[in-house]
């Protein structure tokens, strides 16, 4: 090989055309081998290149005889000494930080870790043995790829509907995909699956996580994987595991191509990645890369023991934010897959340990610093899961300007409140209006709030009506694992019934969680397989269930048919109304004037509520107008945005009410610019229980609302068409 200085930028192996530069960063190494392997399924390599350049903590080489498709890694030497936090073991193949492909996952054994498992020092030991048998490899990618007319949708916050979705697990049992497709980026870019999502009003579909993941040595041995993904090794590499099986060392391809057909259907690509820990685990973990590279740079150590790493993600491990080159790795990964792959935004896990400067979460850390000023991050979604494990861990609505933030609150508000829960009354109004306590002081928008009841970790919609407790013992954890408090409500039954009074309830219930999700203020996500009825059998944390348990079941009975039915034509009716998808918060009364206002709150019987009615802490209804003709915003040709006027009505009782529809005579709104029009009807456009057809209802009459059910109506002149084709197509 002809062996020349190469760079020290851009950092990990880049082929130019001729040959590839190879550059990795290493503060502490004393020497860098880079190492070459014939082909993925090779046990040795087949030449080592000694990295001969050391510019700026940066160890560099170019080979003009390299091409795409060769599988390498490296052995880093220096100290090994724990107790300094030194971890380095050139015994052990290392995975480059900055590989855009992993051309062979790991193969458990005992070699892969620095120390010798079962030595009474533990991890002070020293292990001899050669991992390059069983270490997972990288390989050099060649990066072209046609665009062609590649358009990124940018779909405005106000207007986006999210989708979470597991790759394989949203594809795997599809009736309609392709087998050779199924499970893969392309099964999830398929007519059929695009069809499905563009039917549910879905602008936007979050991936979990598709970084490159190992299977953790517990779970493998107990016959289970990381299904969920939340393990990372790579932050370039999307997971071959997910590219079709003839082809998965063409996974960068296939992502690009899943991209390219997303965005000629209008739907946005976002990825939940996972910076807060690697897969690497605890000291008792294995070595793979970054601990072998520059354990004390790429790690969180404990001040006064730095054998130990600081833990705030419960995963053994905490990324070194605090570093410049561990900042300089997540921001170049971020642009990687922006510029390279196309994505459209991120969901950041355990985005409070991304804050943590020292030891509190500082909303001003540097990594919100370099998102603010960054040209190309600072352009795209940033979605924050705004709290980790450590004390003081819990942020929502602690995120700077730029940030949204999944709303734990919304979550918990809207499952109590559904239960039947007491004194959940003026939460609910709140997080129903867009959450303006806890976003509206910092300056930001009611899209801030990415409203949701479930996600993948918990209960899924029908789980969450369907069982009291968790049932987690398939994970083989004694069902120690898992979220204790779920807010669940079994609805008279724990688990399957045949009982069709329970069934009905709880099909009532997954109608009235899903409708407020969709009716909310704020940025509404559907946890992928809901809408089908997906059912985990009542485990909460599927996290290692790579089977049917996980996988979203396409074939549905009579009442999951009726569900997504229903599901279709409340994401229908939210993107019609324009006062559904306000930019700025409620003011109630508008400017200060009279009987002017853009919303009302509404009483049983008609009237407007008082502070009084708010004070009833056993009260488990609502009723709220929100005035379409004042929404006080401009579309994007500069008009002034004008809407119908929506009422929606809401019972948490056990018991039917009737409820009388606005205004009542001698009501101040009365004379309001609600109902400055004769002839004025409620149209009833739908209701949960299942009962009532589309109909128009007379101003100040009384609507049967029944128990554990909500209404929708629109106001609307009596004479006019009944808009009742909610369907999207």
């Amino acid at each position: 090989m002809r062996v020349l200085p190469g760079k020290p930028y851009p950092l990990g192996a880049t082929w130019d055309g001729l040959g590839v530069n190879f550059a990795i960063f290493s503060e502490n190494a004393s020497r860098v081998e880079l190492c070459f392997f014939d082909s993925p399924n090779s046990r040795v390599e087949s030449h080592r290149v000694i990295m001969p350049e050391y510019t700026n903590q940066v160890w560099h080489v170019y080979l003009k005889d390299v091409q795409p498709g060769q599988a390498y890694g490296y052995r880093v030497y220096g100290p090994y000494k724990p107790a300094q936090g030194l971890r380095f073991n050139a015994n052990k193949i290392l995975v480059d930080p900055y590989a855009k492909l992993i051309a062979r996952p790991l193969v458990w054994h005992d070699s892969l870790y620095g120390y010798t498992l079962g030595h009474k020092d533990r991890d002070l030991s020293f292990d001899k043995r050669d991992s390059a048998p069983y270490a997972p490899l990288s390989m050099v990618v060649d990066d072209a790829f046609t665009w062609a007319n590649d358009t990124r949708p940018n779909t405005p916050w106000h207007k986006t509907v999210i989708y979470e979705a597991h790759v394989k697990g949203l594809t795997r049992l599809h009736p309609e995909v392709k087998p050779e497709l199924a499970g893969t980026y392309m099964g999830l870019a398929s007519e059929p699956v695009i069809r499905h999502l563009k039917s549910l009003g879905v602008t936007a579909i979050e991936l979990m996580p598709i970084h490159h993941r190992v299977d953790d040595h517990r779970l493998v041995n107990a016959g289970l994987s990381n299904y969920w993904g939340y393990n990372t090794l790579s932050y370039f590499a999307p997971d071959i595991r997910y590219a079709r099986p003839e082809s998965s060392l063409n996974a960068v391809q296939e992502f690009k191509m899943m991209v390219r057909t997303l965005h000629s259907a209008g739907i946005e690509v976002i990825l939940d990645v996972v910076y807060n820990h690697t897969a690497e685990g605890s000291e008792l973990g294995p070595t793979l890369s970054f601990r072998g590279i520059d354990n004390t740079c790429y790690y969180r150590t404990l001040p006064d023991d730095k054998r130990y790493y600081m833990d705030y993600t419960g995963c053994g491990n905490t990324l070194n934010m605090i570093h410049p080159h561990v900042l300089q790795l997540i921001m170049d990964s971020l642009r990687y897959w922006v510029e390279e792959m196309h994505v459209d935004g991120f969901r950041f896990d355990l985005a409070s340990a991304l804050a943590r400067e020292l030891f509190d979460v500082d909303k001003l850390s540097a990594f919100f610093d370099v998102i603010q000023q960054d040209p190309v991050i600072s352009r795209v979604k940033l979605i924050a899961e705004p709290w980790d494990l450590g004390m003081g861990g819990y942020q929502v609505g602690n995120f700077p300007v730029l940030w949204t933030e999944w709303n734990g609150k919304y979550r918990d508000t809207s499952r109590r409140f559904w239960r039947g829960d007491a004194g959940e009354l003026g939460e609910m109004a709140t997080r129903l209006t867009g959450s303006s306590d806890l976003y509206e002081h910092s300056g930001r928008s009611p899209h801030a709030s990415i409203n949701f009841t479930t996600a993948h970790d918990g209960f899924t919609l029908l789980d969450l009506v369907s069982y009291n407790s968790k049932h987690n013992l398939a994970n083989l954890e004694n069902n120690r694992d898992g979220e204790d408090h779920n807010a669940s409500w079994n609805c008279g039954v724990e688990g399957p019934t045949t009982d069709e009074e329970v069934i009905a309830v709880r099909l009532r219930q997954r109608k009235n969680i899903i409708a407020t999700l969709m009716l909310s203020i704020g940025v509404p996500m559907i946890s992928g397989g809901d809408e089908l009825g997906r059912t985990q059998m009542g485990n909460n944390n599927a996290y290692c269930q790579d089977s049917e348990l996980s996988w979203t079941d396409w074939n549905l009975n009579e009442e999951d048919q009726e569900f997504l039915r229903f599901v279709r034509t409340i994401a229908a009716i939210r993107k019609s109304q324009p006062v559904l998808q306000r930019r700025r918060f409620f003011r109630g009364r508008v400017g200060g004037l009279g009987d002017v206002r853009d919303l009302i709150w509404v009483n049983q019987d008609g009237t407007e509520m008082t502070q009084k009615d708010w004070m009833q802490t056993d009260r488990r209804y609502l009723g709220v107008i929100f005035d379409g003709k004042e929404i006080d915003d401009f579309d994007e040709e500069g008009n002034l945005l004008v809407g119908n006027s929506l009422m929606i009505i809401f019972n948490a009782f056990w018991k039917d009410m009737e409820f009388q529809l606005p205004p009542t005579p001698g009501e101040s709104y009365m004379q309001s610019n609600l109902f400055n029009k004769p002839d004025l009807a409620w149209k009833l456009l739908t209701e949960t229980s299942g009962n009532l057809s589309p109909s128009c209802w007379e101003l100040g009459s009384k609507f049967p609302l029944q128990a554990r059910s909500m209404a929708v109506f629109e106001l609307g002149v009596k004479d006019e068409n009944l808009p009742f084709s909610y369907e999207l197509v």
